[in-house]
């Protein structure tokens, strides 16, 4: 039974960072896959040496998939968010899961008019690849739909935040960004990871911070701790293992590259988290160095 409605015997707290996001999220978060032109990109494609076109197509159907994993593991996170009662992180994570259905969208519509490939993309799934996403990912976020406590909800967005979009699509974005546009290629692509650098930028900040508050909260610590020593090694690994095999990568690209962008980015992360084992909750929430990542 439920005791009342927040939105009339209160307010919403609208300056909490989940908030914060989610008004940034209306703002910067309404585009259309669709409304992206691919025209040149297609021709620019069918320009490209063999090299090249193996690369992006392989770069480009692990984000499909990645972003087909997210979308659908997902909502159990949401599911406790709003049994919790955080009616702020619940609109926030509204915007979170439509953005991520969009990701899933962009990327197939590259794969269907840009690189027009109907073979089985699969083959780029790498072993570390299949234990992340096929195993890792969906185990500990569906695991919350009966084990909502704080422990399962930390190593959950570990895996989510930390690893699958702070390491791995967070260094992929900006190295295959960064690469097209020092070669002034593939304009419309460019146009949509730069729209979704902008929404994973919001996700990855939310999941800090939800992270930093169960930290705070619920000493989870050692969760937290033993969940990114597990799983760093698997994400640094799916990198070794889709990027070595080439012995010269195309446009400039290489992957200790993707490596360093990978660490320094975790390392700047887990700083912030290991912090909040000092911080109040109140101390948290006021944390503006939560948001920097948006």
């Amino acid at each position: 039974m439920r005791a009342g409605f927040q939105t009339t015997s209160g307010a919403l707290d609208r300056e909490s960072l989940p908030m914060r996001l989610y008004q940034k999220a209306k703002r910067f978060g309404v585009w259309d896959p669709y409304a992206i032109d691919l025209s040149r990109d297609r021709a620019e494609w069918l320009g490209l040496s063999d090299l090249e076109r193996e690369v992006l197509l392989q770069l480009t159907s692990l984000f499909q998939a990645g972003e087909e994993s997210v979308t659908l593991d997902l909502l159990p996170l949401l599911l406790v968010v709003a049994r919790e009662g955080r009616l702020e992180e619940e609109l926030f994570l509204t915007s979170f899961l439509w953005e991520e259905g969009k990701h899933m969208e962009f990327f197939r519509r590259v794969l269907d008019e840009v690189c027009a490939d109907e073979s089985d993309l699969s083959r780029f799934h790498t072993p570390s690849y299949r234990r992340l996403f096929y195993e890792e990912l969906p185990a500990t976020m569906r695991a919350l739909v009966d084990d909502p406590s704080p422990a399962a909800q930390a190593r959950a967005v570990v895996t989510y935040t930390m690893i699958v979009e702070g390491v791995l699509a967070e260094t992929g974005y900006y190295s295959y960004f960064e690469s097209l546009q020092q070669n002034d290629l593939l304009p419309g692509l460019r146009d949509g990871v730069g729209k979704l650098k902008q929404d994973e930028s919001r996700h990855i900040a939310y999941g800090v911070y939800l992270l930093a508050r169960l930290i705070s909260e619920h000493d989870v610590w050692d969760v937290v701790e033993s969940r990114m020593n597990e799983l760093l090694p698997l994400a640094m690994g799916i990198i070794d293992e889709s990027l070595g095999p080439y012995e010269e990568l195309p446009f400039g690209l290489t992957k200790e590259q993707f490596v360093e962008y990978a660490t320094a980015q975790f390392g700047k992360r887990h700083a912030r988290l290991e912090r909040a084992r000092r911080q109040t909750l109140a101390e948290v929430a006021a944390d503006e160095s939560l948001d920097s990542d948006a």
